[in-house]
């Protein structure tokens, strides 16, 4: 009887040690998978979608789009290949519809339309890249500047899948423009936008005390232009 108790007591030892292994083992490939650089997208949805690029004539077309925002150019899919809208197709383009989100054509380059109303908000997408680090000597490594243009990389035509080669890492960022009364201004900050309602100082300084505006939150942006477009 002793002698299977001590019995059954190492089987369920060891029963524990694989259960522990195997969480271990599950929670290092998670934390890989997670901090991996090559699963970081340079593009603005996680996948292709089906969308509607809608052209001056009126006609619509249907096809699986995505926009990559480092290359800057709208990708759509084509029996498993990946094109950009030429220069050619811009010139004819309205809008493109991708989800519930729409992008039009300002300056010869994909804006967003984020909001319309007395005035137009607009969000160019991009991103910068860091590069695979240099060997720095003692099995360390030096990460190259961010670079801006996909030009400088030797990517080829691996910039227009989802995921870039391994040690590559990107870091998306957005650039409004604000149509007020015609004429079109960028704006990089919040500060920035806070200065093209000068006619406004007291009611922007009341909102921006009682809200807290983000640059990265364009929901926040959207509602203090609200607030001063009814005020």
């Amino acid at each position: 009887m002793a002698e299977y108790q001590t019995d059954c007591a190492q089987k369920l030892k060891s029963m524990k040690l694989v259960l522990y292994l195997l969480i271990t083992g599950l929670s290092i490939v998670m934390t890989f998978s997670q901090n991996n650089p090559s699963e970081l997208s340079h593009y603005v949805f996680p996948e292709f979608t089906e969308g509607v690029i809608l052209m001056k004539t009126g006609v619509e077309n249907k096809a699986l789009l995505n926009y990559n925002s480092l290359t800057e150019e709208m990708i759509f899919e084509n029996r498993g290949q990946k094109l950009a809208l030429g220069k050619t197709e811009l010139d004819q383009v309205d809008t493109v519809f991708i989800r519930d989100r729409k992008f039009l054509i300002l300056n010869k380059k994909f804006v967003e339309l984020v909001y319309r109303s007395k005035s137009e908000l607009y969000a160019e997408h991009r991103c910068t890249i860091n590069s695979p680090g240099k060997s720095a000597g003692y099995g360390g490594t030096s990460q190259t500047s961010a670079i801006s243009s996909y030009s400088m990389l030797p990517l080829g035509g691996r910039v227009y899948e989802l995921k870039l080669p391994e040690g590559y890492i990107t870091k998306p960022y957005l650039i409004y423009s604000l149509k007020k009364e015609g004429k079109l201004n960028k704006f990089v900050s919040i500060k920035q936008l806070m200065k093209l309602y000068d006619d406004k100082k007291n009611l922007v300084k009341a909102y921006v005390r009682a809200h807290d505006v983000k640059y990265d939150d364009q929901e926040s942006i959207i509602q203090f232009l609200k607030y001063l477009e009814s005020n």
